[in-house]
């Protein structure tokens, strides 16, 4: 991971960084060195709302080369969704 010896990252980021990397490559690499990292750098609700970024993305991305779609291929349409239009919860 060059980022970790990298000088164009400051201390926060590379935690941060280095969560994405467990996340993304090793979940079970994220060690009691990581989490001391991350909670010397954020706050556990930036952990959380970080991790939830990350997982969303990192899912988005999976599906989006899943079905095999190419960058503008899927616009997106403002009446798309589940819910039929002028329907009330």
């Amino acid at each position: 991971m060059n980022f970790e010896r990298s000088d164009r990252f400051t201390a926060r980021q590379k935690a941060a960084l280095l969560y994405t990397s467990m996340l993304v490559w090793d979940p079970d690499g994220a060690d009691d060195r990581v989490w001391a990292m991350l909670r010397e750098h954020l706050t556990d609700p930036e952990i959380v709302e970080l991790g939830s970024f990350i997982a969303l993305t990192y899912g988005q991305q999976r599906v989006i080369k899943t079905w095999g779609v190419g960058h503008g291929e899927l616009p997106g349409d403002p009446g798309a969704g589940l819910a039929q239009a002028g329907s009330e919860r």
